[in-house]
């Protein structure tokens, strides 16, 4: 299982084979060719913000421990000792701050200065209520609408850039910057030539650096999602899918169900049915409907939810006896391969959300030692000190081996504080949608009182025009139904008039 290498990725633009990300101010010829990515940060007016200590540009420094044997390539791809051969100088921050430019702090930080600790939490999809679940879709189908203003994506190999002289780069949304991402980093290695390619190589799959990857991933979609929406206290939900009968997040609300009309395509009712994609052929671009092969490609769909199709109860148990395996694994190197078992028994198509999940379950059962994560010989792109492909600003593998809370992060379900946040958490949609629904039914109160009282006094004013005048008004009994006596069984024992007492 290649854990969709985005197979489908033509579908999404009209380019060439080979993109990746790149900063938009360091898309320029003179970066290119100076090799030097270390952009003004507007906040001093000095590159990587040095004048205010937040950085400085610096030599790019890579390890030189040798790679495993799936790769017996050197100089080929231009993923190789990332990121050498676009830039060998690039932005180093200081502390607390990060980005391509030292502009914004490490995450879990906040604040001018990046001197505030905050810890989000990252919660259960179906624990959202109605209001967040439609927040969390349009954001989605804001960020697919709107064109990055930080990143771009090559259309060209270095070697087509004509060595850097001839810049080949394309605006993207800032959704399809982390599609490009993704496949960039998981796709063939280019040889040179028309289909001369190695398949046997991916740079954050298969191998230990799968697991930090996406955790740094997620984190910087996460971030982008908050700069983009000016929402800094949303965070990605998850999909707690281990007794799922089925995809439970494949309705309308959530990530789109089937159309009735065409079962291979998302349901009319789902926004992301409005969604177009391009699809490649050999003379042009042709638009075309959201095909459901978009549930197997989208980055929201490999970290929002993973897809349980495959739901037959061997292959749960197989499921639950691979996580159980991997959690009690003692070895890092080990159980890192672990996950791959996990994943083939999982189904198809996989979501890496999922498995950041049970990584922060893994770090914090067995606490290990960085020594535990592989040095050498890893597959190329996994060593331990290798920088992430196709990250700027840089990350190595072994910074992400570390619990989310050191991050400024944590997941609903492994809360800490005691089970009333945990109650609080389940509750908490309910209560929302109690705010939500309580001016109806306070309407509804008021409604029915007074049409109660309508009835009542219809009821009265009848009841009186019936009778002319209330029976007390008559000197009647009080019952409205009272009938006279003819013949009273006791008569006063004044009357002369003969009677049964008296005779």
């Amino acid at each position: 299982m290649r854990l969709l290498l985005l197979h489908g990725v033509f579908f999404l633009q009209c380019v060439r084979l080979s993109q990746q990300q790149f900063p938009r101010l360091c898309a320029t010829t003179e970066a290119l060719l100076s090799k030097e990515c270390c952009p003004v940060w507007d906040g001093d007016g000095s590159a990587c913000g040095a004048s205010s200590g937040r950085g400085f540009c610096r030599d790019v420094e890579v390890s030189d421990l040798p790679n495993g044997l799936n790769y017996p390539f050197s100089g080929l791809d231009d993923r190789e000792r990332w990121p050498l051969v676009f830039y060998n100088r690039t932005c180093q921050c200081a502390s607390n701050y990060m980005g391509f430019n030292c502009g914004e702090c490490q995450f879990g930080l906040f604040g001018t200065n990046c001197g505030e600790r905050r810890e989000s939490v990252r919660r259960n999809v179906f624990h959202l209520s109605a209001a967040e679940r439609r927040k969390l879709i349009s954001y989605l189908n804001l960020a697919k609408h709107t064109v990055s203003q930080d990143y771009v994506i090559a259309i060209g190999t270095y070697r087509e850039m004509n060595n850097g002289s001839t810049p080949l780069f394309s605006d993207v949304s800032t959704y399809d910057v982390f599609v490009w991402m993704h496949y960039y980093v998981s796709r063939n290695a280019l040889l040179g030539g028309p289909g001369n390619v190695w398949t046997d190589v991916d740079f954050a799959h298969w191998a230990p650096a799968f697991l930090p990857w996406h955790r740094v991933y997620l984190l910087h979609w996460e971030r982008d999602i908050r700069k983009l929406t000016g929402d800094f206290e949303f965070s990605i939900p998850y999909w707690d899918w281990r007794d799922a009968q089925g995809c439970d997040v494949c309705t309308d609300d959530l990530m789109g169900g089937r159309s009735p009309q065409d079962p291979n395509l998302i349901s009319p009712a789902s926004v992301f049915s409005s969604w177009r994609v391009r699809h490649l052929s050999s003379s042009s671009c042709h638009f075309h409907p959201l095909p459901l092969s978009f549930l197997f490609t989208s980055p929201a769909y490999f970290h929002l939810i993973l897809w349980a199709l495959c739901t037959l109860a061997d292959l749960a148990l197989k499921r639950r006896q691979a996580m159980a395996a991997f959690l009690n694994s003692k070895l890092c190197s080990l159980s890192l391969y672990i996950v791959k078992v996990f994943f083939k028994f999982g189904s198809v198509t996989v979501v890496r959300y999922s498995a950041t999940v049970i990584y922060e379950q893994w770090l914090r059962r067995h606490a290990p030692e960085q020594t535990q994560y592989p040095e050498f010989n890893a597959p190329i792109g996994h060593n331990r000190q290798y920088h992430m492909v196709p990250f700027i600003p840089l990350h190595r593998n072994i910074e992400y081996f570390t619990p989310s809370k050191d991050l400024g992060y944590e997941y609903s379900y492994m809360l800490d504080s005691g089970k009333y946040r945990v109650i609080s958490e389940v509750l908490s949609p309910y209560l929302e949608l109690m705010m939500e629904v309580w001016p109806w039914l306070l309407g509804a109160l008021v409604l029915g009182a007074l049409v109660a009282m309508t009835v009542a006094a219809v009821a009265v004013t009848m009841t009186q025009v019936f009778w002319g005048a209330w029976p007390w008004q008559r000197g009647e009994k009080s019952s409205a139904f009272h009938l006279p006596e003819r013949e009273p069984l006791i008569i006063s024992s004044d009357s002369d008039t003969p009677n049964y007492h008296t005779v």
